[in-house]
């Protein structure tokens, strides 16, 4: 029994879910520190139905490509039209608060001051995918708070940043001239996963270069590059990430030049959003999509459950114990994973 029970008081995870699906940001923020923390199951649980409205859009790529001055014209443009959006800045974990170390507010204080924008910074801590694990939760509690655009800035690490993917309906991944070869941003892994290709900072020098190569590389690829990135990332081949549309129907990735800093081709980008957004609606893909993340992210849930219940049930002696007969050849890898399952599925 919880201490607002025993003083007649009314459960306060459930005060706060109504106070933010009322409009409330302070009580948006307060839940989102209670979703890092892995508090509120509770309110995720009352959450879950108000969800599926917002689109998502995901914005990775290399460092020092532009991406939080991309996210900041990119969503003027968007309240230009009448949009709410919300932002979560995915940043690398301080080693030492475990907080989020690249304050996003100090890069994009011009919204700061706009009640129809939401900006959050999250802390990977530790998680790869340039993801963390509540991510997905602190898009469903936005998306929940009425916002008509979630967007989804990664820490920017190369090729770990396909798990963007699951959790974006659409995904940019934003490149720059003079970063070095092209080839190595091909070979970075991360073209695979773009719905639409950026190139920021499109005013420099080698920009045109930039471009030829990565039209260059679409036309040498599938058509879907959805497709693609199953064939070569992972655990993603367990779980076909993109059930082709219609016959003859594939996405032509668009390459889409910007300046940021100068509010140049935003409008262009935001067309290409609205398009694939289209496109992923009239092909029949979007149901069949989020179906296949939702697995995905069961399958991992699942994963961290059965972690969680091995840690929780199995002396950490008797931990000792399989690891030191590994050590000594006792017995093999396999059979200890056996051991510690049937340890586990003993249990009450």
């Amino acid at each position: 029994m919880g201490w607002w029970m025993l003083k007649g008081q009314a459960n306060p995870m459930e005060t706060l879910v109504q106070d933010m699906l009322q409009g409330s940001r302070r009580a948006l923020a307060r839940l989102l520190t209670h979703i890092e923390n892995g508090q509120a199951d509770e309110a995720l649980k009352a959450l879950h139905p108000h969800t599926g409205k917002a689109w998502v859009i995901g914005v990775t790529g290399a460092p020092g490509t532009g991406k939080s001055s991309l996210v900041n014209t990119l969503t003027k443009g968007l309240r230009a039209q009448d949009k709410t959006v919300a932002i979560i800045a995915v940043d690398p974990t301080s080693p030492f608060s475990g907080g989020a170390i690249l304050g996003d507010r100090i890069r994009m204080r011009e919204l700061s001051g706009d009640s129809g924008v939401f900006i959050r910074s999250m802390a990977t801590r530790g998680s790869l995918g340039g993801l963390s694990r509540a991510t997905r939760d602190a898009v469903r509690a936005m998306d929940s708070a009425g916002f008509d655009y979630v967007i989804v800035e990664t820490v920017g690490a190369g090729q770990s940043e396909v798990d963007i993917v699951r959790t974006a309906d659409t995904t940019l991944v934003v490149e720059a001239p003079g970063l070095g070869d092209d080839v190595q941003a091909i070979k970075a892994g991360i073209l695979e996963i773009a719905d639409i290709l950026v190139v920021n900072k499109a005013d420099r020098v080698g920009a045109s270069q930039t471009v030829r190569a990565l039209r260059a590389m679409l036309e040498l690829g599938h058509p879907s590059a959805k497709e693609h990135l199953v064939a070569h990332h992972g655990q993603m081949m367990t779980v076909s990430n993109h059930t082709p549309p219609a016959q003859g129907a594939f996405w032509n990735v668009p390459v889409v030049q910007t300046v940021a800093i100068d509010n140049k081709g935003i409008d262009e980008l935001i067309t290409a959003i609205q398009s694939h957004r289209t496109f992923l609606a009239e092909s029949g893909t979007t149901i069949a999509r989020k179906t296949r993340f939702i697995e995905l992210e069961l399958r991992e849930r699942l994963q961290e459950a059965l972690i969680q219940r091995l840690t929780q049930v199995v002396p950490a002696e008797t931990f000792k114990d399989i690891i030191e007969a590994v050590q000594t050849k006792q017995i093999d890898p396999q059979s200890a994973v056996v051991k510690l399952l049937e340890i586990t599925y003993n249990q009450p």
